[in-house]
């Protein structure tokens, strides 16, 4: 009887970051390990990766990373796992090529070589499982879920997924393996949940290559096609549609061209014509109406880029006058706030926005229906719906419920939680920790709550500062402090506010120094208390007060009889923030 545990660490009650563990016995399966983009309230995040401390922990068990495709809520957190741990990592010919660009940005890791190719017919025997795949269909080629077949049964994960019966043959599902793999028995199945409340059938890709040609066929000025770099479906499409409407492409960034150039070298991008690819110097030489710009961004993130080019902020393109921006993929509900911002400064700037979903429903995921031909396929005793917001997983829920699933057969769980199965059962049997780990510049994991608390003040009520001389030996201040504030109010018009507030914090540091236990840490927090109350009251604001105290020792030395006083000296002695 094998030992069988599964422990999502991401992807489960949030968009991306997907990291599934799966336990056999001794030996752990780690399944895709994505990022995932910060929300709004994530101040000066770039971006969050899963906790990845209980894999480090039992490093020396896992046998393997086994990806399902090569968008970056998928494969994005692979060097910060891998430079530290060197395990052999599992794909499909363009997942791993992928996989080696999002690798090779971690210096240690420029020499990594542990990689694997794979397809749809491979099986790998380890000592407790055979791990085999079957082709699925999403917006990137050589998309793959995985099957981990144990003594109890096997365990399935979809990765992301959508069923299209019109799909060309490099994006098609293997129906018939789906098939066979149900009829073997599905112990537990782990599935995308990402669109699960939509009701509507979703648009195949004929349609949305129609769509994309009619709106480059109608467009009479320069069109700047929004989309995620590793979308090499919708790419393809924007390629050929410019190619028909007598266009020629300019790639923007490093990102993009590596994705395509790779995707290219494998046939994964056909190119109707090797001319129609152009650099961006030759923007200058090219009619509007003869115009593609491809725009991904920074790390395959489109929307910060148009910012940029609405406010000529960009470094190549401006946004003017009769210019369409085209958003071919669809942005995550936390994103729709400062998309409709985007929208708004593209206007003013004198574009016009058109986006694929205007028309058409489009996705790469499964919806209402995609989900339940996924369960009669497979017919799994348990349900683990992953990748998506709780009330994704809820709705995906529901949606097995129809099928004639049991309630008690479908989990939810949160990151971290670990499903044991014994005797027959599956249940919730603990938790390890998996809270988010937040990557800033070079800092990972150094940004946590409070740090995110500071800057979230410090955005809404500013800073406001005080620098005290003390002589602590003498009981006595020194020189009047000095005060001084940033994003709290404009110092030069509020001249009785900071007056104010400096004979607060004289008062503050006054009665510290008389007192007979004097204390560093209570001198600053009386000082923090007594002028927040008043710029509160004063202001209705609070902002982050920062005391600093600075300490000196006047030293007087007699010198002889025919030599005048020395002066006083100042010494700094210790500053205390």
């Amino acid at each position: 009887m094998s030992n069988i545990k599964i422990m999502p660490l991401g992807g489960v009650r949030e968009n991306g970051k997907n990291l599934n563990v799966v336990e056999v016995n001794d030996e752990i399966y780690i399944l895709d390990c994505g990022l995932k983009y910060p929300e709004t309230e994530l101040l000066g995040i770039d971006i969050v990766i899963p906790d990845m401390t209980y894999l480090e922990e039992n490093a020396e068990r896992v046998v393997g990373i086994f990806l399902t495709h090569g968008h970056v809520d998928a494969i994005g957190a692979l060097p910060y796992f891998l430079k530290e741990h060197d395990v052999p990592v599992f794909g499909s010919e363009l997942t791993i090529e992928l996989a080696k660009i999002t690798v090779s940005s971690e210096p240690k890791l420029r020499r990594f070589q542990n990689f694997h190719v794979i397809n749809a017919n491979t099986a790998i025997d380890f000592d407790s499982t055979t791990v085999s795949f079957f082709k699925t269909t999403h917006s990137i080629p050589g998309s793959l879920g995985i099957v981990i077949k144990t003594d109890e049964g096997q365990i399935v994960y979809t990765g992301d997924f959508k069923f299209d019966q019109s799909a060309q043959p490099m994006y098609q599902t293997d129906y018939a393996r789906l098939a066979e793999i149900g009829k073997q028995g599905v112990l537990a199945l782990l599935s995308d949940s990402a669109n699960a409340e939509s009701p509507y059938a979703m648009a195949s890709e004929l349609d949305i290559e129609e769509s994309i040609f009619e709106t480059f066929k109608y467009q009479t000025g320069r069109i700047i096609v929004a989309s995620v770099a590793s979308n090499i479906v919708r790419i393809q499409q924007v390629i050929d549609a410019a190619y028909k409407t007598g266009r020629k492409v300019v790639l923007t960034g490093r990102d993009l061209e590596k994705i395509v150039r790779t995707a290219m070298k494998l046939e994964m991008i056909i190119l109707p014509d090797e001319a129609i690819l152009v650099q961006p110097k030759d923007l200058e030489t090219l009619a509007p109406e003869q115009t593609v710009i491809l725009e991904t961004g920074r790390m395959g993130e489109p929307i910060k880029a148009l910012q940029k080019m609405a406010t000529s902020h960009h470094r190549l393109i401006h946004i003017e006058e009769g210019d369409l921006v085209y958003l071919t993929t669809s942005p995550s509900h936390a994103m729709e706030t400062i998309l409709a911002k985007t929208k708004d400064m593209i206007y003013r700037a004198g574009g016009e926005v058109k986006a694929v979903g205007d028309d058409l429903h489009a996705s790469g995921h499964a919806n209402k229906g995609d989900l339940q031909l996924m369960l009669n396929l497979l017919h799994p005793q348990f349900l683990i719906p992953v990748q998506g917001e709780y009330r994704l997983l809820a709705a995906h829920a529901d949606i097995a419920h129809e099928t004639g699933m049991d309630y008690k057969d479908i989990f939810i769980v949160g990151k971290g939680d670990i499903l044991s199965y014994d005797n027959g059962k599956m249940h919730v049997g603990g938790q390890v920790d998996a809270t988010d780990i937040m990557i800033d510049g070079s800092g990972i994991g150094d940004i946590g709550n409070i740090v995110l608390r500071d800057r979230k003040l410090l955005s809404e009520d500013g800073i406001f500062i005080a620098v005290v001389t003390i002589d602590r030996k003498n009981k006595k201040i020194i020189a009047d402090p000095k005060v001084t504030a940033r994003g709290f109010v404009y110092v030069k018009t509020s001249k009785d506010l900071m007056a104010e507030s400096s004979e607060i914090i004289k008062q503050a540091v006054q009665n510290n120094l008389d007192n007979k236990e004097f204390d560093w840490s209570h001198l600053k927090q009386d000082v923090r208390e007594n002028l927040s109350h008043y710029l509160y009251e004063q202001t209705k604001r609070r902002p982050v007060i920062l005391p600093v105290i600075m300490e000196i020792n006047q030293n007087h030395r007699r010198q002889k009889k025919d030599v005048k006083k020395a002066p006083v000296k100042e010494v700094p002695a210790k500053s205390a923030e």
